[in-house]
């Protein structure tokens, strides 16, 4: 089994395996030659991204400037929108939906340490020999999902459809669809429902 295949099946997996660390550099150079691109090249910023991610939809854009782990991990459905400092640390898959708009200083992370610092430097493994390893758990988020700004998605986490994440949260578990969710660690606050339409909302009109 491949360090990367280990990554997949959640186990233990040396993230410097020469393997892993030529993926990850790619992804590293390609969010680089982004982050230095105007915004107005759009022929090079598509090129560039479909280079990176495993997959982007049809009406996506990414402010930039962007980081990402592997990108090859990361799908992205149809008419995504991420703005400034797109985090992805993307070494278990990373799905995302369609019309999907993240704001500002969004994060997911996919990848968990030993929690003792001893076994963070070094782990004894049953073959006998001792790696600096890790593990990873998918993130899944839905269609039609709202982040606010600075929200961080922790390792593992599904959130449903059309959920919106209060600015600031730490989503550390599941979020069921339909949910306005919010908080450290987030949580549901309330179901989203026809009430919320704007058209309750004539002062703003």
């Amino acid at each position: 089994m491949t360090e990367e295949q280990k990554i997949f099946a959640g186990k233990l997996f040396c993230p410097g395996d020469p393997a892993l660390r030529a993926l990850k550099l790619k992804a590293h150079n390609l969010c680089t030659r982004y982050n230095a691109t105007f915004e107005d090249e759009t022929e090079i910023r598509t090129v560039l991204l479909s280079e990176l991610f495993g997959s982007l939809g049809a009406g996506s854009f990414l402010q930039g400037p962007i980081y990402v782990h592997y990108g090859c991990h990361t799908t992205i459905g149809e008419r995504f929108f991420g703005n400034f400092n797109l985090t992805i640390q993307d070494d278990a898959r990373v799905t995302i939906g369609n019309d999907c708009n993240f704001g500002p200083g969004a994060t997911i992370v996919t990848p968990v340490h030993p929690m003792l610092p001893d076994e963070r430097k070094l782990l004894k493994l049953p073959d006998g020999s001792e790696k600096r390893v890790c593990y990873a758990k998918p993130v899944i988020i839905g269609d039609n999902c709202w982040f606010g700004a600075n929200v961080t998605v922790c390792p593992g986490v599904t959130i449903g459809d059309n959920c919106v994440i209060g600015a600031g949260s730490v989503v550390t578990r599941d979020i069921p669809s339909d949910s306005f969710a919010a908080g450290v660690p987030c949580r549901v606050i309330r179901g989203i429902t026809e009430s919320d339409r704007m058209a309750n909302r004539p002062e703003l009109f």
